[in-house]
């Protein structure tokens, strides 16, 4: 029972669904490798054992065996402190929510809680998920177990770290920018942004916005299949959410299929990259012909993706944080203060001109698909850095104007709406870990899923995690 954290989510729930072993025996196992480990991590600041030991006695054993898609079989897993669960406090990484506790989780939760997961934990996060380095004035930082002097990145930081240490098996993230993919790129875990729709959120300020979406992470592609599998189907509260698909995101990654083409960017065009990371990258992505693609040097026209997303990222911090700086302005960390400013002063001019290039840019990226299956990136511009430090300020003489654009490379995929999966592809000379972004075509995750377990094989990164926490003396130099 000591090795438990070791397996796949899915050899334990198929352990779960044979009864060989019990939801609380799981539980028990998470809850001595989170004693072992979180200690030197800060990954998972809230248990809630008492509760997923009632909720693990509800599961039932016929359920288990009832072979439904996504059912979990009462798999502990790790949500991030951005979703409500009822009963469980939940800060959104915010001493203004310091001591919140919602009397309803959120419609993902539930939707996982239905399909046999088991909460265990809160991952911790920034604070309301703004940044891409895991940090707040509730909890502290979470620290990356390649290096703990260094970032996991963020804002699902929490998440990628509990999952790369093995105190959990599955864990919720959320994307807007690159929460879900930075965090896998960082920690050598895997991260699936789906597309709008593909699981139902809510309650939300807009239920209509398409940039912001929940997702599964995990260590494996297959384990991300099952998340998904688990994740998906439709809502009364999201107009935007999708039934569940007719097969199962599983058999994508059983019976895979192999791109036949692939087009690769360093820099999507515009942007900074660490050389080492775009090194790595093109490395990975030219081993696609091992599995029979043609991979080519290409991708969309990307080059006004900042200005675009500038601009649709602050009107959505101002349409759903403006009460938060009426209120609560000496709480609010400075760059949460300077997004929703930003939303507020925006002019309708500026906002009908980022919709409308948006719409330009998403015609872009359907003609690339035309002849393309995929289109391979670094997930990340640069390797994790110093936790010390806030945010990217510079890249290659490069200075940024603001804490968000050094993520440029996920957040220009964002505003597509395709799917994006981040999957280990090695390490730097310092051993630490660097992440492909992977883009599907829209409403592709099957595809995207496929391709991917092909690659993972490729790869053959996946038997180094789960990891022990490795403070800076024992990490590579």
């Amino acid at each position: 029972m000591t090795e438990l954290f070791k397996l796949t989510a899915r050899a334990m729930v198929d352990l779960l669904g044979r009864a060989e072993i019990s939801p609380l025996e799981a539980i028990d196992a998470a809850l001595a490798r989170i004693e072992a480990t979180d200690g030197a991590l800060n990954a998972l600041p809230t248990l809630c054992a008492e509760r997923a030991i009632e909720a693990a006695r509800r599961i039932a054993p016929d359920d288990a065996a009832s072979g439904a898609p996504g059912w979990l079989a009462g798999l502990p897993i790790a949500v991030k402190d951005l979703n409500d669960v009822a009963g469980v406090r939940t800060t959104y990484g915010s001493p203004i929510f310091a001591d919140h506790v919602p009397e309803r989780s959120d419609v993902a939760v539930e939707t996982l809680e239905r399909r046999g997961a088991v909460v265990l934990a809160k991952s911790n996060t920034p604070e309301f998920g703004a940044g891409a380095n895991t940090f707040n004035e509730v909890f502290g930082a979470t620290l990356n177990p390649w290096n703990t002097a260094k970032t996991c990145g963020g804002s699902s930081g929490g998440s990628a770290v509990a999952l790369a240490s093995g105190q959990v098996w599955l864990a919720t993230g959320s994307d807007l920018g690159g929460s879900l993919r930075t965090p896998a790129s960082f920690c050598s875990v895997v991260g699936l942004r789906p597309g709008p729709g593909r699981v139902a959120r809510g309650p939300v300020a807009d239920p209509f916005d398409t940039l912001s979406v929940e997702g599964p992470m995990a260590r494996t592609v297959g384990d991300i299949a099952l998340m998904l599998d688990a994740m998906t189907g439709p809502s009364v509260e999201d107009p935007l959410a999708l039934p569940a698909p007719a097969e199962p995101f599983v058999k994508a990654v059983d019976a895979p299929v192999a791109p036949a083409r692939v087009g690769f960017s360093r820099d999507l065009g515009f942007l900074p990259v660490e050389a080492e990371v775009a090194d790595i990258c093109e490395a990975a992505a030219g081993r696609f012909a091992e599995l029979g693609a043609a991979v080519e040097e290409a991708c969309p026209d990307f080059s006004d993706a900042m200005d675009i997303f500038q601009v649709l990222r602050a009107a959505k911090f101002a349409l759903a944080r403006e009460p938060l700086l009426r209120n609560h302005r000496e709480s609010l960390k400075p760059e949460m203060v300077w997004n929703i400013e930003k939303g507020l002063a925006l002019t309708p001019g500026e906002i009908f001109r980022a919709v409308s290039a948006r719409a330009r840019l998403v015609q872009r990226v359907a003609d690339f698909f035309g002849p393309y299956d995929l289109l391979l990136s670094p997930a990340a511009s640069v390797p994790p850095f110093d936790v010390g430090h806030r945010y990217v300020e510079e890249i290659g003489g490069h200075r940024f104007e603001n804490y968000i654009d050094w993520i440029a490379i996920t957040y220009a995929i964002t505003l597509t709406s395709c799917p994006a999966l981040v999957l280990p592809c090695g390490f730097t000379a310092q051993g630490l870990p660097v992440g492909l972004q992977m883009v599907g075509r829209p409403r592709g995750e099957a595809a995207l899923l496929s391709a991917a377990v092909l690659a993972e094989d490729v790869f053959a990164l996946g038997a180094e995690v789960p990891i022990d926490p490795r403070p800076p003396s024992q990490a590579r130099s």
